[in-house]
């Protein structure tokens, strides 16, 4: 019987451990992990805390004993694997609770261990209450400060998203925030101009932005700027970026790329055919460049895993790259992306041009519709389509889905005007925004 040792019991690591079992009634697996819960919605958690899911067990999918009894596969949390033996196929554990370190062999390895959060050094943030949002145990502790101390202000450092997002939750618990971000301008992986349009909402409802600075100094509730603005604020919540966790990889001799993820071909082997690794920690490609690209997201993670169980159970099912398709809600906003924004395509100097598109998600005449923009970059001797992004009220998700969709499927700009898209008022118009990105494309 073939044994499948699995290092993370969350998004990857969960589901292809549920996938290795729908493809094989027999196999062994058993998956270990160092926190207090598996298999959660942790792209849920700011929502948790800003109480719009009010019931915080919601997010967990499943528990370590229904997992046993639906899927018979062992899940052992509070364990951390310290070593991977490569030679005697064994890694090394910890029962964090007990102390017992045991050798758990396999036959086949994946590596799902996620990401950290960055805490930068700053001088004197000991003396400040600083919070990371990385896990379940990360929210609870949010949660439950929140609750009981009751703050009234608090400090965001990072723009991306769980900074936005913490933002908006934050401010609609009633707390003052304010918001520093080290760039110019917030969520780096959209063009700036398009940025600028979340930036407008946050000052509409309220939350105080501080780009192109960072914090430098704390002293309890005493916040220094690296611009020398000081603020207050009652505690901070830390989301400058994440780092992968690939301590355990490195140790084995495992390959890292130059992301700073863990080499995977394409099936997410490593550098050792027995080995795999998926999810926040694993280097892919860019499917426009072919370029190392690594995305820490949940979709990316979950295609791995059917992957990495596929080619486990004998179906070669190689992986297409990654767009990096994301999406994200600032108060009334959505922001949505996909492919290349346009620093990365100048930084590869690669030829471009793009079409913008100001219009309504839907018929003007209809009472319920909003503003959106789409940009869309595309080659213009090959018309190829390099990436797109769109901000504005309802419908942007869907927009960048027909583009994530005619990436796929090799479709250049101008076949956009020609998709017969759905309409009626409260959806759309007889010319979507897409079929209008198609015809300025083709006038152009």
């Amino acid at each position: 019987m073939k044994k499948v040792v699995i290092i993370g019991a969350v998004g990857g690591g969960a589901t292809v451990a549920g996938q290795l079992r729908f493809y094989d009634s027999d196999m062994h697996i058993v998956v270990f992990d160092r926190d207090s819960t598996m298999s959660y919605a942790a792209c849920g958690t700011p929502y948790v805390i800003g109480n719009v899911i009010q019931d915080e067990q919601s997010i967990i999918m499943t528990t370590p004993e229904k997992f046993k009894k639906k899927r018979d596969v062992t899940v052992k949390l509070h364990h951390e694997v310290l070593m991977i033996n490569r030679d005697a196929k064994t890694v090394l554990v910890k029962n964090m609770i007990t102390g017992e370190q045991f050798e758990e062999p396999y036959d086949t390895l994946i590596l799902a261990p996620g990401g950290s959060a960055i805490i930068p050094k700053i001088e004197g943030l000991d003396s400040s209450k600083v919070f990371t949002l990385r896990n379940f145990e990360d929210m609870q502790r949010i949660d439950h400060y929140i609750k009981s101390e009751k703050p009234k202000s608090c400090i965001v450092s990072g723009g991306g998203f769980i900074g936005l997002e913490m933002a908006e939750n934050l401010k609609n618990l009633g707390l003052e925030v304010s918001l520093v971000h080290k760039s110019p301008t917030i969520m780096s992986i959209l063009d700036t101009d398009m940025s600028l349009l979340i930036e407008k909402e946050l000052a509409i409802h309220d939350v105080k932005l501080l780009t192109g600075t960072m914090i430098e100094k704390t002293d309890g509730t005493n916040i220094k700027l690296s611009n020398d603005i000081e603020l207050q604020a009652d505690f901070i919540i830390m989301s400058v970026g994440l780092k992968p966790n690939t301590t355990l990889a490195e140790k084995a001799g495992l390959a890292i790329g130059e992301t700073g993820g863990i080499k995977a071909n394409e099936f997410m082997q490593t550098n050792d055919p027995s080995i795999y690794a998926i999810g926040d920690a694993s280097e892919n490609f860019d499917l426009v460049t072919g370029d190392p690209k690594r995305v820490p997201l949940a979709s990316p993670a979950h295609r791995q895993a059917f992957i990495v169980a596929r080619h486990i159970t004998g179906d070669k099912i190689a992986k297409t790259g990654l767009l990096g398709t994301s999406v994200l809600k600032v108060f009334s906003l959505t922001a949505a992306m996909t492919g290349l924004n346009e620093r990365t395509i100048k930084e590869k100097n690669i030829s471009y041009a793009t079409v913008v598109h100001n219009g309504n998600s839907n018929a003007g005449y209809y009472p319920e519709h909003s503003n959106i923009t789409l940009k869309v970059h595309y080659d213009p001797k090959t018309r190829k389509l390099l990436g797109a992004q769109c901000v504005g009220g309802k419908g942007v998700d869907k927009r960048i889905d027909v583009i994530v969709t005619a990436i796929y499927g090799g479709l250049t700009i101008d076949d956009l005007q020609a998709l017969e898209l759905c309409y009626a008022p409260p959806y759309s118009s007889p010319k979507d925004p897409i079929n209008m990105i198609g015809y300025k494309a083709i006038a152009k």
